[in-house]
């Protein structure tokens, strides 16, 4: 519970983050699954990636994923490129197989579009196999489209430590409160478009505080959601191209409108004074990740 606005974001802010404890089992984990893939395959190199390295996830840990690429030697991708040995799928099954001998007794290692995905009992591991991309970057399989996406995790952990530095520390827990906010209706839009369209957002300009940043979010990002948001790594895919419908895309807008319109209502009773209010508008906004007011 709080009596001010900075106290209700500041309890806001702790709600959304990962614990110290939950940190050391993924740390513990993640080690363990590396550790199989090494032992069995020829393996150059292992690493986080997605939000929980670049420091954006949220709680509860046991609805996120934890992101482990696993790069590659060579070999295997000339041995699945082309359609052989049933091209990207083939390979994700490979990577299936070889951690099904350490996980004997783990209920559920299935095979997605680019990832072999461990559902542990507190958190999700999504295992991508990869290989070093000649000029930069990285290839990883998907096997949806039986093709080789290209990507590169450490320059998005890069980009957004420098945006986060930028903003003395405040973007990041920001584009938490983003996420919480998605979280808590329905998650309408993927995590890392939320995080590209932050990036954006925010260059150039100053985070003073966070009731007018995520306002600011909110009101921007209407009309850059009917855009093409490009990935920040700058290999030219549009990481909103899921929402690929007129409809999607005015769902999106309609969101988005709505939440910008709570955050102008939830400042305008600050403003005034009306405390109680203010907390209120910003519980529809957050849901049960806002404290309550008193």
């Amino acid at each position: 519970m709080a009596t001010t606005i900075p106290q209700s974001f500041l309890k806001l802010r702790g709600n959304l983050e990962i614990t110290t404890l939950q940190s050391a089992t993924v740390s513990t984990r993640q080690g363990t699954v590396r550790q199989a893939l090494e032992g069995n395959l020829k393996v150059i190199d292992t690493f986080l990636a997605g939000s929980y390295q670049r420091s954006t996830m949220i709680a509860p840990l046991a609805e996120a994923d934890v992101d482990i690429f696993v790069i590659l030697n060579a070999e295997y991708f000339h041995n699945y490129n082309g359609g052989k040995n049933g091209g990207p799928a083939g390979l994700l099954d490979l990577v299936k197989r070889t951690l099904l001998r350490t996980y004997t007794r783990t209920p559920d290692i299935s095979r997605s579009g680019q990832a072999v995905t461990i559902q542990f009992s507190d958190f999700v591991a999504d295992v991508v196999p990869a290989f070093n991309r000649q000029g930069g970057g990285y290839l990883i399989p998907n096997s949806l489209t039986a093709s080789w996406l290209e990507t590169d995790p450490k320059r998005h952990v890069e980009l957004m430590s420098a945006a986060n530095r930028a903003h003395d520390g405040a973007l990041v827990p920001t584009i938490k409160m983003i996420k919480g906010w998605n979280k808590s209706h329905g998650a309408f839009f993927r995590s890392f478009h939320l995080e590209v369209l932050a990036l954006a957002i925010f260059t150039n300009v100053r985070i003073s505080d966070y009731p007018s940043a995520v306002r600011f979010f909110f009101d921007k990002a209407r009309a850059l959601i009917t855009q093409k948001n490009p990935d920040p790594a700058g290999y030219g895919d549009d990481v909103g191209k899921y929402l690929n419908t007129p409809e999607k895309i005015q769902e999106a807008s309609n969101r988005l409108q709505r939440a910008y319109e709570r955050a102008l209502k939830a400042e305008e009773f600050a403003s005034a004074g009306n405390i109680s209010n203010a907390v209120d508008m910003w519980q529809k906004t957050f849901g049960d990740y806002f404290p309550a007011y008193g």
